[in-house]
């Protein structure tokens, strides 16, 4: 394996082109952002809204769907990458991860605790 181009990354004219560890994170960081951004309510999560694949997922897309949110999801388990990286780049260790506007609302948890109180209804009617 070339030790200079580890990712194999080509420009355009077919040369090898150099790329360094803080390339990849920007541009993880840029993939991130970009899902995060596709919608107003975003959750990522083990699985899809149609086939969740953990009880915590379950749970959460259980609780968009009864107080009428439109949402997307984005299923970590297809992406490796954005598996891991997103718990840097929200600073959050588990899934699910809601996120409202472009913030991180919650997990699991914080979302059962904010459906139960009437907030999570309130928050994605806002």
């Amino acid at each position: 394996m070339d030790q200079n181009n580890p990712f194999k990354i080509l420009n355009e004219d077919g040369a090898s082109k150099e790329i360094k560890a803080a390339d990849v994170t920007g541009e993880l960081k840029e993939r991130i952002e970009a899902v995060i951004k596709s919608d107003e309510l975003v959750l990522f999560m083990k699985g899809n809204e149609h086939f969740p694949q953990c009880g915590f997922s379950a749970n959460t897309v259980a609780i968009l769907k009864h107080i009428g949110a439109k949402f997307s999801t984005f299923d970590i388990l297809q992406d490796m990458d954005i598996r891991q990286g997103l718990k840097e780049y929200s600073n959050w260790p588990t899934y699910p991860q809601l996120y409202f506007k472009g913030k991180l609302v919650g997990g699991n948890d914080i979302i059962t605790e904010m459906y139960e109180s009437g907030d999570l209804k309130d928050l994605v009617n806002s």
